[in-house]
Order: C-alpha cells, then structure tokens, then sequence
C-alpha cells in the first residue's frame, strides 16, 4: 500500500472520528441548505464539502478521492473540521504515514541484525570449539611422532641426554 493511499485511508478515519457528533443527529440535511451559513454547521454533515472562498457548502465528490478544483481548490477546501483545509491534511497524514512505514522498516532492520547477531555468535562458538578440538588433536600427534623419533634416536644411539653437546665435543 502506498503512503499516499494510506494517507488518504487515515485521514478518512481520522476526519471521520473528529467529525462525529457524540449525538447522532435524525436525517442529515443536503448540503445546499447549509450554504452561506457557517464551515461548523456545514460539516454537522460529514457528506459536506466547506469551500472557504467561496462560502459554499457542497456535497463531497465520493467518486474523487480529492475535490477537483472546479469544486474548490484544496488549500480552501474544508471537510471534517474546519481548522485545517485539505491540503495541510494530506501532507500530514502523508508525513505520519512515512514516519510509520520508515519506523517499521527500522524495527524489521534491527530485529533481522539482533537475530542473525545472535546467530553469528552461535556460529563463532561452534567453531571456536572445532578449533580447539583440532589443535589438541594435533598436539596428540604431534606428541605421538615427537616419541616415536625419539625411539628411533634411542634405538640408534643419536639422542643425547644434552641437546647442546654437539657443540662441547668440539
């Protein structure tokens, strides 16, 4: 879903929740009825449309989901409330939708980090382990050829009890 279209489905929602009366009124009336009044007993409707320059009060376009400017422009356009025209709205709940989708994507990115840190270090130590197995088995061997070679230097009469005494027989 785009930010753009979300947006829109906020502020619906929100518009919405603002301009409902906690009374619900019998029948609405048609908005041509409230025009020339005033934007708060214009939007008593939540199918009116106030046009700040105008000073009409329209039923809302459902087929856009903007008023087309032949309608009225969006920075005199009023629907829900009548502190905030329709301009300031959309690029509110566009930004609120960008923080939102750019929070979430921080989240995943650092969960996904935290887990697949997490499995490195299972990874690390696993291989610490196979290392330190390997270098005790090569220290065994090694161990086992170094007593092997000294068998031979017995058998023969090469070891020396100094490893130095080459070099006093001279």
């Amino acid at each position: 879903m785009s930010p753009l279209l979300l947006s829109f489905v906020l502020c619906g929602v929100l518009v919405s929740s603002l301009a409902q009366t906690p009374t619900p009124s019998p029948a609405p009336a048609p908005c041509a009825q409230s025009s020339n009044s005033s934007c708060e007993e214009c939007l008593m409707n939540v199918d009116c449309l106030w046009c700040e320059a105008t000073g009409q009060c329209v039923d809302y376009p459902v087929r856009n989901i903007l008023p087309p400017c032949s309608v009225c422009p969006l920075t005199d356009a009023r629907w829900g409330v009548c502190w905030v025209n329709f301009q300031v709205l959309i690029i509110t709940m566009s930004v609120l939708a960008g923080i939102v989708v750019i929070a979430v994507l921080v989240c995943c990115f650092c969960c996904c980090c935290k887990c697949e840190r997490a499995g490195n270090r299972r990874e690390d130590a696993q291989v610490e382990r196979q290392t330190r197995v390997r270098k005790a088995r090569q220290k065994a061997k090694r161990t086992e050829m170094q007593l092997r070679h000294d068998e031979v230097r017995q058998k023969y009469g090469l070891a020396k009890e100094n490893p130095y005494s080459r070099m006093d027989d001279r």
